[in-house]
């Protein structure tokens, strides 16, 4: 049965994934319109530009909380804790969202403002459930 947890966790996955597929759409672009090599684009996508950064920062994220996100839900879910992750993982889900859009607006003061402020959620989150996991 799909809990609240477990669809979030799902809906992170999908996330991770269309960034990685905009990121290889804006890649095939510029491959296909004669810009660049397909073995030659930096790692951080600096050499494109400012968006294509700020993408592969954005999806990088994704990827460095995936697992620890996915790690809780798991454990709630195989100990038949769901109870612990399933009222928030939603909203774990929209902080993560929203932290890549800021990130994906632009690079400015007030957008690592928020970005930080959605991750701090995400962090709070995960803190929560970790204690409450290994208490409960």
């Amino acid at each position: 049965m799909l809990t609240q947890s477990l669809l979030a966790l799902i809906g992170f996955v999908g996330w991770t994934v269309l960034l990685l597929l905009v990121l290889a759409a804006l890649r095939t672009g510029v491959v296909l319109s004669g810009r660049k090599k397909a073995h030659e684009f930096a790692p951080d996508g600096a050499d494109v530009s400012p968006f294509s950064n700020r993408l592969c920062r954005a999806h990088a994220n994704c990827l460095e909380t995936l697992p620890l996100f996915a790690s809780l839900i798991l454990v709630a879910h195989v100990t038949g804790q769901g109870s612990v992750t399933d009222p928030l993982a939603m909203w774990f889900l929209l902080a993560r969202i929203g932290q890549t859009v800021a990130h994906l607006i632009a690079a400015n003061h007030i957008m690592a403002q928020i970005r930080f402020a959605f991750f701090v959620v995400q962090v709070v989150f995960m803190i929560i459930w970790g204690v409450q996991l290994v208490t409960g």
